[in-house]
């Protein structure tokens, strides 16, 4: 698994705050104008953090999905040998890889990936763990009982914030065992159950769904019954997420590289942790 530390020089603290580069993620978390000076009213409104850990895994064309045919191509354009620079073009199914799931992608009128507002896509990560019952069963579920058992330790779920199932699966990425088809084509791998989604959609303020499988719903699921109770609220969902291992259950935050392609429902992102 790969860990991105960031190092600072001794005339810098260990622990950083996100002020400008852009001013993009202080102006999420603050929504102030570029070079303004936080106030004592923005204290605890700045992400602090010591290491950034990619959560994303690297696309190629044997990358597994969930249909289990190349979703994804790329082929030379320009070569730097031949033309003095370099240029590929993909061709990729949207939602292939390390991927976002927009609202739009089982809505009839959700946001697009496009227009997912940007302050929702920086957000309070929370790492729910169920790698003891997927090591057992291949069928697991991130239940209510899990999320309680969070609960009990770290306190309710952060607001507008994203809950990640963690079951170990992003370790069988380059195997069979990621799609896990059966004889007769059927896929085994963890997922939420739709109870759990529901608590999550009723009772707290979560903005987004994060798993390290192929999809939402466990692989056997026979109507992505966590697909249609999530996405039609106009919250999102990633699949095939990598080194949730490497972040802790409470305190983190994820930033979720969307593409900002005009109405997708969906596709490859970059996601980091803040930890």
């Amino acid at each position: 698994m790969h860990r991105a530390s960031i190092k600072t020089s001794e005339a810098h603290p260990r622990r950083r705050f996100i002020k400008d580069a852009g001013a993009a993620i202080s102006l999420v978390m603050l929504g102030c104008a570029p070079g303004a000076e936080p106030t004592s009213a923005d204290a605890g409104k700045f992400v602090t953090y010591s290491a950034v850990i990619d959560l994303t895994h690297t696309l190629s064309p044997d990358f597994p999905t969930f249909g289990g045919k190349s979703q994804f191509s790329m082929e030379t354009i320009l070569s730097f040998e031949k033309d003095g620079a370099n240029l590929k073009r993909w061709q990729l199914v949207e939602h292939t890889g390390t991927h976002l799931d927009a609202p739009f992608h089982f809505s009839a009128d959700g946001d697009t990936a496009d227009r997912i507002p940007i302050e929702r896509l920086v957000v309070p990560l929370a790492v729910v763990d169920i790698r003891n019952k997927a090591a057992t069963n291949v069928d697991a579920q991130l239940t209510l009982d899990d999320l309680r058992a969070w609960e009990d330790q770290h306190g309710n779920l952060p607001a507008q914030s994203c809950v990640a199932l963690y079951s170990g699966w992003d370790k069988y990425v380059h195997s069979d065992k990621f799609r896990n088809a059966d004889a007769s084509g059927q896929l085994h791998f963890p997922g939420f159950h739709v109870d759990a989604v529901q608590f999550l959609l009723d009772e707290r303020d979560v903005v987004g769904l994060a798993v390290d499988t192929l999809s939402l719903d466990r692989g056997m699921a026979p109507d992505f019954a966590v697909h249609r109770a999530w996405l039609p609220t106009n919250r999102w969902g990633l699949e095939c997420v990598a080194n949730l291992g490497t972040v802790p259950p409470s305190g983190a935050t994820i930033v979720v590289g969307a593409p900002k392609v005009l109405n997708a429902t969906g596709g490859p992102s970059r996601v980091l942790a803040l930890v």
